[in-house]
């Protein structure tokens, strides 16, 4: 792929032709007057409206005012029957993807639809009870004939409309994703609760690699970790949806698709952390021991990655993550680095998932960084890869972590919970020979007890290997 360069706007000016000198004002003036002019001759002239304008966007939409909805009261919170759920996959997929969704689905409880390409086979039925009921997608060969698009992404586009159209009660939120994402629905309502669903509010996250983002958009969610839409915001987007959609035949993904609609309506992206495209590949293990300080609240691309506990299959790795996920969202993958000082240990906790141990002592703004031991989606790219800082992995014996990954986890009491850690291999080094420091390779087994409440912003902000009462590690 050829390199990209950016030039300063002042060296772009220059070689237009335009001088960086001071303007006078008087000038500025007798420009901006002749510029209304012009403006009005052009799009009150019929002719050089046919001429000038491209035809696809002559009837762009005048964004409507806010709906006149009363404001939620703070007696009615959010809850997991507020949100209406739109899976969109396929019957070639489902018999691999099947066990992502039904590791976090909870059947009559959680809302939503499952919108395949064709029906299931007789193999498939009957549809179990433990996975989202589910829809035919509409046939699109109208549309299709018109735009030229790719099916699969106006089937993807259009599902948020299809979902809209089953007409169920009570809804505050949508969140469109593919059928091959675990979403943390505790997590999920949290985080929604925090948002005005009376709005108009879209939220969604970025691509981990740098170059998606770039191809596509930085003020686009990216669909398939799941894009969350306010009821009213659904409302007004679904009646130009498939006009839309003609208006932009240019466009290949479905979720730019939502993105561009949304911006005509006058409504942006809320980047919210914590949703997770994935568009790495490898060992995911650095980026999920080193999570930014906000909830999980999806993980996409589970066949893309290494399995998240390397003893283990795919699915294995993501039932076996819910075990921690089911006793408490709201601390899982969130890190904790504190100190070992007697043996000068520095450790890193991701609470249902590692423990790291480092026989040197770093300051938490290095270990907040991730190790990079995966890689970018497309490989043959010039550097920036992430758009987040990473570490480089380094083979020595003051920088290189003991790795302990989750084992098991169980009530220790009536209020605290007892996470077990076990070492994934000897680290293969020799200790680290700063004066001082003690080894840590007899460590076999971590246990890591914490209160049975849920993980508020202020307790999050408290968290520390020195508050007991808060937090306690035992070495084995």
């Amino acid at each position: 792929m050829p390199s990209l360069s950016v030039s300063r706007s002042g060296s772009n000016l220059k070689r237009l032709g335009f001088s960086s000198d001071p303007i006078p004002c008087k000038t500025l003036g007798i420009i901006g007057m002749a510029f209304c002019l012009f403006s009005v001759f052009l799009f009150s002239h019929p002719g050089c409206q046919s001429e000038l304008i491209s035809s696809h966007f002559q009837h762009l939409w005048v964004s409507p005012p806010q709906p006149n909805i009363t404001t939620v009261s703070p007696s009615s919170p959010t809850t997991i029957n507020h949100i209406v759920f739109g899976l969109v996959g396929s019957v070639g997929g489902w018999r691999d993807r099947k066990n992502y969704i039904e590791s976090w689905w909870k059947p009559n409880i959680t809302r939503g639809y499952l919108y395949l390409d064709v029906p299931p086979p007789a193999d498939l039925l009957p549809w179990p009870s433990s996975s989202p009921p589910y829809r035919i997608s509409e046939d699109n060969t109208k549309i299709l004939e018109i735009t030229k698009h790719d099916a699969t992404m106006v089937r993807i586009a259009r599902g948020i409309l299809e979902t809209f159209r089953e007409g169920d009660k009570g809804v505050r939120w949508y969140m469109m994703g593919d059928d091959d994402s675990i979403f943390f629905i505790d997590n999920i309502v949290e985080v929604l609760d925090k948002y005005d669903h009376t709005k108009y509010v879209y939220i969604g996250g970025h691509s981990e690699s740098a170059l998606p983002n770039f191809i596509h958009s930085y003020e686009m969610g990216f669909g398939g970790a799941g894009v969350v839409f306010s009821y009213p915001l659904v409302a007004a987007l679904v009646p130009k949806l498939d006009d839309c959609i003609k208006r932009y035949p240019f466009i290949f993904a479905a979720d730019q698709m939502w993105q561009s609609c949304l911006a005509d309506l006058g409504v942006y992206l809320n980047a919210q952390k914590g949703i997770h495209q994935i568009d790495l590949v490898g060992d995911l293990s650095g980026l999920l021991s080193s999570h930014p300080e906000a909830p999980l609240l999806s993980l996409h691309h589970p066949e893309k990655v290494d399995p998240y506990f390397p003893s283990m299959d795919r699915h294995q790795s993501v039932n076996h993550l819910m075990k921690a996920a089911k006793v408490d969202q709201s601390r899982l993958l969130q890190q904790t680095i504190c100190y070992h000082r007697e043996s000068n240990w520095s450790l890193s906790v991701s609470w249902g998932y590692s423990v790291h141990i480092y026989e040197n002592i770093f300051p938490k703004s290095i270990l907040q960084k991730p190790l990079e031991t995966f890689q970018p989606w497309v490989r043959d790219v010039m550097p920036p890869f992430f758009i987040f800082n990473t570490r480089l992995p380094i083979r020595e014996p003051c920088e290189a972590p003991h790795i302990f990954l989750f084992k098991s986890i169980k009530n220790a009491s009536a209020n605290r919970i007892l996470t077990n850690y076990a070492r994934v291999a000897p680290r293969g080094l020799p200790p680290c020979p700063i004066t001082g420091n003690h080894s840590a390779d007899h460590i076999f087994k971590i246990q890591v007890i914490s209160f049975a409440t849920k993980l508020n912003e202020v307790s999050h902000h408290q968290l520390s290997c020195f508050l007991l009462s808060i937090f306690h590690v035992k070495f084995e």
